[in-house]
């Protein structure tokens, strides 16, 4: 793993392990303090169940998408994307708080879920890419000038015109 990747994995573990917790504990004293404590718990156990109803509707959907897709003979890499940001919708919706269940709800609603799919399509996108190439960019088989990554787009030299 490259220096640049453990310096941006080591900030994603402050932001997810400390940052959130301490943005949720202030929201929560915050909501605590406009409508009472009570209320407040009273908001957080139906919003547990207001997400988990989303999460067995959408789970349920996403699941019904994917095995027609493999019942069709048709690459499901739609509904493979949809299940994953449900599953990571439903985990933070798992988390008590207002701030990860309303990121979680984000995730799992058919009408912002494209929007984080497109995210997730690209940032996998990349991954294989570099996955593939290595860091140099000069994957097995290479020419001896290597692949040309412009983009998402891979183009390699040697391969003839």
């Amino acid at each position: 793993m490259s220096p640049r990747r453990r310096g941006r994995l080591g900030w994603l573990l402050v932001v997810a392990l400390i940052v959130v917790p301490l943005l949720e504990i202030y929201v929560l004293i915050q909501v605590g303090q406009v409508i009472g404590a009570w209320w407040t718990i009273l908001l957080l156990v139906v919003d547990s169940i207001i997400g988990s109803w989303l999460i067995r509707r959408e789970g349920g959907r996403a699941w019904r998408a994917l095995t027609t897709a493999i019942n069709s003979g048709r690459m499901p890499a739609r509904e493979l994307a949809d299940g994953a940001l449900i599953l990571v919708g439903g985990t933070l919706m798992l988390s008590p708080g207002f701030v990860t269940d309303a990121f979680g709800i984000l995730l799992i609603l058919p009408v912002t879920r494209p929007a984080f799919r497109r995210l997730l399509t690209g940032f996998v996108t990349r991954r294989v890419v570099v996955a593939t190439l290595g860091e140099t960019g000069r994957g097995p088989g290479a020419g001896p000038q290597g692949p040309v990554v412009r983009g998402d787009v891979v183009e390699d030299p040697s391969a003839g015109s």
